[in-house]
């Protein structure tokens, strides 16, 4: 049996969004020294909270910050990937995991960033899932 936390939400998310999102967009955990090459780019990162019911239940918070060139290209990505999570996500075997439901904590808004030439745009949600065996 696999031990509680087994399964990487963070890596199972940003795997599972490059492929819903294609070669047109960058998906990774930490920003890059080139970021302002690689628009857009989104940064998935599980945040230090959340839980699990000490089994295999995990609840995992995870933040999903969109950065692009101007704030429309941003916030358009950012719904695109809400609608994502939340319509497609769910019930969905990906990176040795059962992905059970997926809930909006904080809607997607304006971030701030302090390099003026992108827009950052970020959301957190709540992500259960457990794994597959």
């Amino acid at each position: 049996m696999a031990a509680v936390g087994s399964v990487d939400v963070e890596l199972l998310v940003i795997q599972w969004l490059q492929a819903q999102l294609g070669a047109g967009v960058v998906v990774r955990d930490e920003l890059d020294n080139n970021l302002l090459d690689e628009l857009p780019t989104v940064q998935v990162e599980r945040l230090p909270a959340g839980g699990d019911d000490g089994f295999r239940l995990d609840q995992a918070l995870v933040d999903v910050d969109v950065y692009a060139s101007t704030r429309g290209a941003a916030v358009a990505l950012a719904i695109q990937i809400r609608g994502l999570l939340l319509g497609t996500l769910p019930g969905t075997t990906a990176g040795g995991a059962v992905v059970g439901r997926v809930a909006t904590l904080t809607a997607p808004g304006a971030r701030p960033y302090e390099n003026t030439g992108l827009r950052r745009i970020g959301a957190t949600y709540e992500i259960y899932s457990h794994p597959v065996s």
